[in-house]
Formats: C-alpha cells, sequence, structure tokens
C-alpha cells in the first residue's frame, strides 16, 4: 500500500517510514501520511507528471572510464569519459568529461581532474552527482528553459557490488534532480543492448569488459544464472603497460600514453602483421625526456597478468553452467562487450581457450547504454519491469 503526502518537498526523500532533512532522520508519526515505494509500485504524483512531461527519460552508463548516456527517442547523444576537473579550495566544477580528460596531468596546482569511480563504484559522491547533474542538463541541451529537467533514470551498475554502493549509484541519480532512479546490474544491460534474448529459455553469455571491472554472465529467461564480476579490466591493462615500460626501459609513462598504446598495438593473441609503436616518457635514470619503439609482441608479454585473468574467469564461469546452458552457449557464441572487448586478438585467445565461438558485439562499447535505453524506452515491458524489480529491493522516489 502506497500513501503520498500531501505537501510534497523537493528536499525531502521518504523511505521506510523515515523522513530524511538535513541529514537527519526523523520518524514520522503513525498518523502522517508518507511515500513508501515498494517493488514495482508507483505512486501517482502531479508534479512528476509534469516534469516528466517536460523531460527525456535517460538510461546511463555510469562508466569507471567513460559515461555514455542514452535519450529516450534520440539514442545515445553523450559518449564523455567519466572525468571531473576541480578548484582544490573552492570545490567548483572546473570541467566535465572530454575537456576534463585533456587537463589529466596538465593542471595548475589548485585544479585537480579526478576520476571519481574506481573499479566500477562511486569513489567520490559529490563528484559524481555534480558529473550526473551536468550530463542530465547536457542531454536535454536546455530545451526546457528555465525550468530544471526531471527525467526517469536508469542507470548500469557492476553486477558485483553491494547494496551500499548499489544505494549510492541510485541516490547520486536522485541528488542529480531524477524524478525516478532505478539500477540495472550492467551483463543485463549490456545483453540487452546487443540484442541477445533474455527473455527466451536459451542461454547467452555477455562478457562485458569495462574500465574498472569485467563481467562475466549466463542469462536465461530474464535472470542471471551465474555471474562472475572481476575488477581486473582495461584499467589494469594500462597499469600493466606502465610497469612494463619502467621495468623493461626504465621509462616513466602516464596513463594517456599507456591507453594510446593499448589501444594501437595492445593484443591478448598473435596478430596476422605484428605493429610496431612509440613509447615517450621520462628516462628515469637521467630524468630527461626519452622514446623507444616497442613491437606488439612484447607489449602483448607486458600485459598478460590481466588477460590472463579475463580469460580464466570465462572459463570459471563455464565450469559452473548448468550442461543445458553449455550447450546453447556453444551454438550460439559467446558475445563481448565493453571498450576491453576491442583489444586485438581477444575474442580469438578467449575462442581458443573455450573452444566456443565468439563474436564482439556491434558496438561494443556502447551496449550498456543501449540495453539502460531501451529499458527506458520500453518501460511498460513486463520483462524489463521484472529484471528492474529484481534489482532492487525498494525504489525511492524524489519529489
Amino acid at each position: 500500500m502506497i500513501a503520498i503526502s500531501k505537501q510534497p518537498c523537493n528536499n525531502t526523500v521518504w523511505y521506510n517510514a523515515r523522513q530524511q532533512r538535513d541529514g537527519h532522520n526523523i520518524t514520522v508519526p503513525a498518523f502522517e501520511p508518507v511515500a513508501i515505494q515498494e517493488e514495482g509500485l508507483v505512486g501517482f504524483n502531479p508534479l512528476n507528471s509534469f516534469f516528466g512531461a517536460l523531460s527525456r527519460d535517460l538510461g546511463i552508463d555510469l562508466g569507471t572510464a567513460n559515461t555514455l548516456v542514452h535519450v529516450r527517442g534520440k539514442g545515445i547523444v553523450i559518449s564523455e569519459p567519466s572525468v571531473v576537473a576541480i578548484d582544490k579550495k573552492t570545490k567548483e566544477v572546473k570541467a566535465v568529461g572530454a575537456e576534463a580528460k585533456a587537463m589529466v596531468g596538465k593542471t595548475p596546482a589548485n585544479i585537480i581532474a579526478v576520476r571519481p569511480l574506481k573499479d566500477g563504484v562511486i569513489a567520490d559522491f559529490e563528484v559524481v552527482e555534480k558529473m550526473l547533474k551536468y550530463f542530465i542538463s547536457k542531454a536535454h541541451d536546455r530545451s526546457l528553459g528555465i525550468v530544471s529537467p526531471r527525467p526517469r533514470v536508469v542507470v548500469g551498475v557492476p553486477s558485483g557490488v553491494t547494496q551500499v554502493e548499489m544505494r549510492a549509484a541510485r541516490d547520486a541519480a536522485l541528488n542529480a534532480n531524477a524524478r525516478e532512479a532505478y539500477v540495472v546490474e550492467e551483463p543485463m544491460a549490456a545483453a540487452i543492448g546487443a540484442g541477445l534474448p533474455v527473455d527466451e529459455p536459451v542461454g547467452s553469455m555477455i562478457v562485458d569488459i569495462g574500465g574498472g571491472t569485467t563481467e562475466v554472465a549466463v542469462i536465461s529467461l530474464g535472470g542471471i544464472v551465474i555471474n562472475h564480476s572481476i575488477r581486473t579490466a582495461g584499467d589494469e591493462i594500462d597499469e600493466a603497460i606502465i610497469q612494463f615500460a619502467r621495468r623493461e626501459y626504465n621509462l616513466l609513462i602516464g596513463e594517456r600514453m599507456a591507453e594510446k598504446v593499448k589501444i594501437a598495438a595492445g593484443s591478448a593473441y598473435p596478430l596476422d602483421e605484428e605493429i610496431r609503436v612509440v613509447l615517450r616518457g621520462r628516462d628515469l635514470l637521467t630524468g630527461l625526456p626519452k622514446a623507444v619503439e616497442i613491437s606488439s609482441v612484447e607489449l602483448r608479454e607486458g600485459i598478460a597478468g590481466p588477460v590472463n585473468a579475463i580469460v580464466a574467469e570465462v572459463r570459471a564461469a563455464l565450469e559452473e553452467t548448468p550442461p543445458e546452458l553449455v550447450a546453447d552457449i556453444m551454438e550460439h557464441g559467446i558475445v563481448l562487450a565493453g571498450g576491453g572487448a576491442l583489444l586485438h586478438g581477444l575474442d580469438r585467445r578467449i575462442a581458443a581457450e573455450t573452444k566456443m565461438p565468439v563474436h564482439i558485439a556491434e558496438d561494443p562499447l556502447s551496449c550498456v547504454a543501449r540495453g539502460a535505453g531501451k529499458m527506458v524506452e520500453e518501460f511498460e515491458n513486463p520483462v524489463y519491469r521484472d529484471i528492474l524489480t529484481s534489482t532492487q529491493r525498494t525504489r525511492r522516489i524524489r519529489y
């Protein structure tokens, strides 16, 4: 049963019969009506209906490396790095996204460029809130004029997060002016975005390799049957390249150089034609600038650690999968999603290790955002409603 307060307030969150005001919980008298949102139930609020008519619902892939925003009816309109530049003294946001990433390692003493998400979860709540508010506003392109957008939002989170981390993602969206906030597990969203038959009695395996986490999941009948999540992904590969350059060449390189080299020549399996790239950084012995040319063969050896961990996780998930679902996966193959799927030869490496066909999803970088966006666009679809309801025990609505 749901009771709605007669005097909704923009600064009030009603939850479990307690009113949260100024950071303190105040028990509401038994006779005072409160708004409690249980699984799958929706309370009517005229203010929400008004703002909902003016706002565009969003599906957001809140990633460690990149944030993508899917707007209902428009598709993906934002794909920018999850980086925020802030003033250390005033805490004022100076830049967000691509503009902030260009400042990494190049800022003056009073400005820092930070990545507020680590290993797929929120490390700095306030900065994530500001970043989300910026992206929500940008997605609406000021089309509402002076009215602040209040969209319904579905946010993708790693499947291995705790309830506290899941609630942090939901609360960040609510505090960024979302009128309703849901979370969906990234492998499920990636599978929907990749076009897999998640609601059918057919086993599908999705491997979502992001910046902070790698998600391996077997999905059938609208639910996740087997789920593995490890915090080894693109960032660890970048770090392995930095350590490789330091160990082999006494060369200190930055994160951006490591990522650039990974994209250009990183590989998990021997290439038909090996590639050579130049590493530029500072010589640790002389302190002077230095450039060295390396081959993709050397680089493959340097990143073998994290790549082996990802492949091992895929094999471990297959070992736990029921035989009927394994038969389906053998027939239809494993699907790779996320930015890590673009690592040269990773699909062939996994195919060689598992003896199964492996496919890279169409536009793997945007699979989670497209999946979350599809759930927003077909919000009344009972399959998607069940998925969203099962992900969170309760849903909090901000009035």
